[in-house]
């Protein structure tokens, strides 16, 4: 298995985060897919249909808001080609409510189907990966022309939690944007898809897996106090609520025979 974590290019990198590439030649084990929460909507496109909660996937599927932890499941070889958007992107490229889409993934052609259409056909016929992210950001592109960057002050409150998931951080914004409580909840939701409270949580959790997972600690309270839970117990519990498993449980998942 290949797997690769890309930058965009310059086209798509206002709206994309990050790219991931899988690749696993044919294989008579199945492999899943873990989808935890990560604050970013997500154009998922697979070669292979996987399995998602008991019903057979779509070769393009849009994520919103990821929050209940779930999984795709492959069964055989695919090429899996990942675009994690900036929060903000499902209603300014793809024209969806994005409280809609929190965790209800839906079928691309359900967003724009003409163009859902010919893009999938020619993914599917791609002879590599560069070809593929060439066609996802083509399409991507064209999407942009057409959009119309109408919250500003969401994307900014957005990127400034991101930077800083600390509780503070919510009051700070409410002041600096000079809004009540209820409207930025209100107008955070209607871009976003969740609460700024719920959005600052999946980024402290987000940020402590990432640092889990790179295995950059010496103890999880390690974690824990540098990501801002009050304890070692505050932060697991967190942990679980995201992904149904304790760290020392993922830490120790993938050493199971």
């Amino acid at each position: 298995m290949r797997i690769k974590n890309l930058l965009p290019n310059e086209a798509v990198a206002e709206y994309v985060e990050r790219i991931l590439i899988i690749e696993n030649a044919q294989s008579s084990v199945p492999f899943s897919l873990p989808l935890f929460a990560n604050g970013s909507p997500t154009l998922l496109f697979n070669s292979a249909k996987g399995i998602m909660r008991n019903i057979l996937s779509a070769h393009l599927a849009l994520f919103g808001q990821t929050i209940t932890p779930d999984k795709i499941t492959f069964t055989g070889g695919f090429t899996l080609v990942a675009y994690f958007f900036k929060p903000y992107s499902l209603t300014t490229i793809f024209k969806v409510s994005p409280y809609e889409l929190t965790d209800k993934p839906i079928d691309l052609d359900l967003v724009s189907p003409k163009k859902t259409i010919l893009l999938q056909d020619q993914l599917l016929n791609a002879n590599t990966t560069e070809d593929m992210i060439a066609l996802i950001n083509s399409y991507i592109v064209s999407l942009v022309a057409n959009s119309k960057n109408d919250c500003a002050a969401i994307k900014y409150a957005a990127t400034k939690i991101a930077s800083d998931p600390s509780g503070k951080m919510l009051t700070s914004l409410q002041k600096e944007l000079f809004i009540s409580e209820r409207t930025f909840q209100r107008q955070f939701e209607k871009n976003i898809g969740i609460p700024p409270s719920l959005y600052r949580r999946i980024y402290q959790f987000n940020n402590g897996f990432q640092q889990l997972n790179n295995r950059k600690f010496n103890k999880l309270s390690d974690i824990a106090f540098q990501n801002g839970y009050a304890d070692q117990s505050h932060y697991i519990r967190s942990f679980k609520e995201f992904t149904n498993l304790t760290p020392k449980d993922y830490l120790n998942f993938g050493s199971q025979p």
